[in-house]
């Protein structure tokens, strides 16, 4: 498509990823490198998840009615900056508790508007997000590195800095994105509300599965570069075991247009869930052997890849027009409500239980978003409808 804005639409993605970049390994350890216990460590991580679960619907109905949604999305990455350079006035926990929920609501209104806006921009060839969406993937797969090996040469004294650059590099990116609005399509019942679409068959059991997915998650961005320091890997290592999960994860969104045209989302889906399932087993039980350790991070390309391009799909074409911003921000309020039980029940349960048993219980609830979306959601004969 010649008028596509490829490399506006990218780099917002780039900076906005790098940032999860730089929060999903290494904002438990500079929580820890703050002297902060493993249960304040959960408490904290799941606010930001938290305010995933209301923040974005707020948002998402704001930009359905309004139709403003580039203007939602810089509004929301220059707060979020502002917001997050509160940091630098304490670092108790109460206050650092604040500066988590303050900045997350700002952040979390800013994807799901972005994403509407560069499906509008794709105007049907769904089949091409992934190719700008991989951007997302070069951007963390950058931060993790580059930190990794920054955070081992200094100390993490200069975590915050790292993380105020990346956020000034999302707003910067916001300013250079041209503005775009759903174009209305014939399959779809303009009459339709939100609620009606969202009592359509398999779509409260896939948004049950996304919160169940989420919450396997906990254990993996929370405690996972904690778990593997203990074992003995180094910073540096470690960065680059994050980098290799999230290089599957680019290969496999290469290669999701093919795949979703071959394979129904029912059957990703399902095969993500197990997928999952399968590697926090490996995590919690085997992670002190570096293969089985490369084997569970290619395991990414699953477990974040396929699933997440799936659910975009699935999401994209379950609600019409007038209600893609709601069920963008209903997706991102699950994963947050998932994330946010996934983070607490990790935090609480890492001494108490051990690493084992807390993957364990992150490979349960995988396992049973596998068996809701087998038993829930209808087989399709062609994985995007377009």
């Amino acid at each position: 498509m010649a008028s596509l804005p490829y490399w506006r639409l990218s780099s917002f993605y780039l900076f906005y990823f790098a940032l999860l970049g730089a929060t999903a390994p290494f904002l438990a350890l500079y929580f820890h490198h703050l002297g902060f216990s493993s249960a304040r460590i959960g408490e904290l991580v799941a606010i930001p998840m938290l305010m995933r679960c209301v923040a974005p619907n707020i948002w998402g109905w704001l930009g359905d009615y309004t139709g403003r949604r580039l203007a939602i999305v810089r509004f929301g990455a220059v707060c979020t900056l502002l917001s997050f350079s509160l940091i630098f006035i304490s670092q108790s926990y109460a206050w650092l508790a604040l500066v988590m929920a303050l900045h997350a609501f700002f952040w979390h209104a800013v994807l799901p508007q972005f994403e509407v806006i560069t499906l509008a921009h794709l105007q049907g060839q769904t089949s091409r997000y992934s190719q700008i969406r991989l951007w997302g993937s070069i951007g963390f797969i950058l931060a993790v590195v580059a930190l990794g090996r920054l955070f081992e040469a200094l100390s993490l004294d200069i975590y915050p800095v790292a993380i105020i650059l990346i956020m000034a590099g999302i707003v910067g990116a916001s300013l250079w994105v041209p503005n775009a609005q759903p174009v209305s399509q014939g399959n779809r019942v303009a009459g339709d509300g939100f609620l009606r679409q969202l009592r359509s068959p398999g779509v409260l059991a896939f948004y049950a599965c996304v919160a169940l997915m989420q919450m396997s998650h906990g254990p993996y961005y929370t405690f996972l570069t904690l778990h593997l320091e203990n074992l003995g890997y180094s910073r540096g290592v470690i960065g680059l075991l994050w980098a290799l999960g999230v290089v599957a994860e680019v290969l496999m969104f290469l290669a999701m247009s093919r795949l979703l045209a071959r394979f129904s989302v029912r059957r990703v889906l399902m095969a993500s869930f197990l997928l999952a399932a399968a590697r926090w087993l490996l995590l919690g039980s085997f992670a002190e052997l570096f293969w089985v350790l490369i084997l569970a991070q290619v395991m990414h390309a699953a477990t974040f890849g396929s699933f997440h391009a799936a659910a975009i799909a699935f999401v994209q074409r379950s609600f019409g027009d007038r209600q893609q911003g709601q069920g963008q921000a209903l997706y991102a309020a699950l994963a947050g409500t998932g994330g946010a039980l996934g983070a607490l029940y990790s935090g609480y349960s890492w001494n108490l239980l051990g690493p084992t048993l807390t993957f364990s219980i992150a490979s349960v609830a995988a396992l049973a978003a596998a068996v809701i979306i087998g038993l829930r959601l209808q087989e399709q004969n062609q994985g995007i409808v377009q």
